[in-house]
């Protein structure tokens, strides 16, 4: 047994199931290994894509993905997607292949110092440098990537070390062990929230990744307390549920800004403050905050907790609502404003114009979409839009990535949403933009046999930048480009391609772009004047108690 095949049989002990990489020299011995064992290695167009893909996979599963690169270029192709996993908490493991030890001290073709590189967009990295250490980093690698906050990690095997002879076995992989808050502070924030008269719930991705949505919808149902997601909280409460107040976190004011501005109490739960600065929902530093989290409060001048509820966050829900009272307290300012947004959400369910209002496609993507069904996001003006208008029923059924925010993430994250979820209807939403950057990879996505729909927003350009430039300098500059006919381009793939010439066009061709089984894509113009015309009605919103 050499390194590499000690490696494979550690990851098997870790329980992966796929690995998503390219090949190289440097990584010749590992993919030998991959080989003889039962992991599916998934060849991928570009290690970028394998990044993103070991991403999303770690997401849905809360398993860590992993990805594979050689040295070099390979190995900074994939930091973009290690990075994204990092600042967005999903396991990750990244492997890379490296030079000799016997090269590393001079200058040595395609060497870098990965180690050194990769420690800023990790959680923790290493280089197996003893074939015996192999299961103690492995199993550390592991264990530090799905701990609370996930993120990712990195491991790096020179070419001489993955060939040596290997003694060892893969060490025993418990799972993690809960930890519970204290008494203390689930007295004092259960006294907090019985004393409150409008408190109002914010809920991040932590929640998901704690598996807490039947808890927290019974909290807040007993308690009587709205709730407003992040981004990346989506579906942790049932959107239909009559205390669900939709989605906050973009830079211009909405309906639930006038939620948090008569609130007396903020009970953010799962919540990250990367995924929507509390600057933008706090900014005088002056509405109180309990925070229940697994892991305490980052220091933030506008997010200072008045009691802090560390631990299993379905715990300290269950604990917190037998402790407190709030019977015959009156109904929640915030409740008034439900009425308000589902009425600007219905306005464009028959709007006809075209091209098609972002409002409108999503809209109707959602009356097509069943409540099991994942839409991934990519980073975009349409990110917004999504982000404000596609609502869900179950948590990890819209995933957007907003922490690192990075573009090209949706057609090789519905790879591997379809992987772990074979028999949902996944569609990949992305810009004309951030298609261009990893359309390479529905290839990948027809080879492996994951057929979803990739829905493109067009609109030739970069939408979500023109319209800050619109709205710092009243033009814009640099930000449009050509596309190439993306029918043509889908079919010379193997794909189904479909475009979009009217606003009744779109469910029609999107079902039966689903129910293909092959990848296809659709392409889609949209109108994205509503994008100063949305800026423009916050910019009036008033507020009235």
């Amino acid at each position: 047994m050499n390194t590499a095949e000690l490696l494979i049989q550690c990851l098997e002990n870790e329980g992966v199931r796929y690995i998503f990489g390219l090949p190289g020299e440097e990584n010749l011995h590992v993919l030998e290994a991959i080989k003889k064992s039962s992991i599916q290695f998934v060849t991928t167009r570009h290690e970028q894509g394998a990044a993103f893909m070991a991403d999303v996979y770690g997401r849905l599963t809360g398993k860590s993905g992993v990805c594979l690169s050689t040295l070099g270029p390979g190995a900074t192709n994939l930091m973009t997607g290690v990075a994204d996993a990092n600042l967005d908490g999903a396991p990750l493991v990244a492997i890379t292949g490296q030079v000799g030890t016997d090269r590393m001290h001079i200058e040595a073709h395609q060497y870098l110092d990965l180690v050194a590189m990769f420690a800023p967009v990790t959680k923790w990295n290493s280089q197996i440098v003893r074939p015996s250490n192999t299961p103690e980093i492995v199993r550390r690698a592991f264990k530090t990537a799905q701990s609370e906050k996930p993120g990712a990690v990195h491991i790096d095997l020179p070419e001489n070390i993955a060939a040596m002879p290997a003694v060892g076995k893969p060490l025993n992989n418990r799972a993690l062990q809960k930890t519970y808050a204290g008494f203390q502070s689930i007295s004092a924030a259960a006294a907090a929230i019985s004393e409150a008269n409008n408190p109002l719930i914010l809920v991040g991705n932590g929640a998901i990744r704690a598996n807490a949505s039947d808890i927290l919808t019974k909290f807040a149902t007993e308690l009587n307390i709205p709730v407003v997601n992040t981004f990346m909280g989506k579906g942790v409460i049932p959107y239909t549920h009559p205390l669900a107040l939709w989605t906050m976190g973009l830079q211009q004011r909405d309906y639930i800004n006038c939620g948090f501005d008569n609130t007396d109490l903020v009970i953010a739960i799962g919540y990250d403050l990367i995924e929507y600065s509390p600057k933008n929902w706090n900014p005088s530093a002056n509405i109180p905050i309990i925070h229940i989290n697994a892991m305490s409060a980052e220091i933030d001048s506008s997010y200072v907790p008045i009691v802090e509820v560390v631990g299993d966050i379905s715990d300290s829900l269950e604990e917190i609502l037998g402790r407190s009272q709030r019977v015959g307290k009156p109904e929640p300012y915030a409740l008034q404003l439900r009425a308000e947004i589902r009425a600007d959400y219905e306005e464009y369910a028959n709007d006809s114009g075209f091209p098609i209002k972002p409002q409108k496609l999503i809209y109707d993507l959602r009356q097509v979409m069943g409540p099991e069904d994942i839409v991934i996001s990519d980073v975009g003006a349409h990110k917004m839009w999504i982000a404000r208008h596609y609502h869900c029923d179950r948590p990890n059924t819209c995933l957007i990535s907003n922490g690192f925010a990075a573009m090209g993430i949706a057609i090789p994250g519905a790879v591997a949403a379809k992987v772990v979820h074979p028999n949902r209807k996944v569609v990949a939403a992305t810009g004309d933009g951030g298609f261009m950057m990893n359309c390479q990879e529905l290839e990948t996505a027809l080879r492996v046999g994951t057929p979803f729909v990739t829905l493109i927003f067009n609109d030739g350009g970069y939408g979500l930048i023109e319209w800050k430039q619109q709205n710092q300098f009243g033009s814009s500059s640099y930000v449009h480009f050509g596309n190439p006919d993306f029918v043509k381009l889908a079919e010379s793939m193997g794909l189904k391609g479909y475009r979009v010439e009217s606003a009744t066009d779109f469910i029609p061709i999107l079902k039966t772009a689903l129910a293909q089984d092959v990848p296809a894509v659709i392409d889609c113009p949209v109108d994205y004047r509503e994008n100063s015309r949305f800026t423009q009605k916050s910019g009036d919103l008033n507020c009235k108690l």
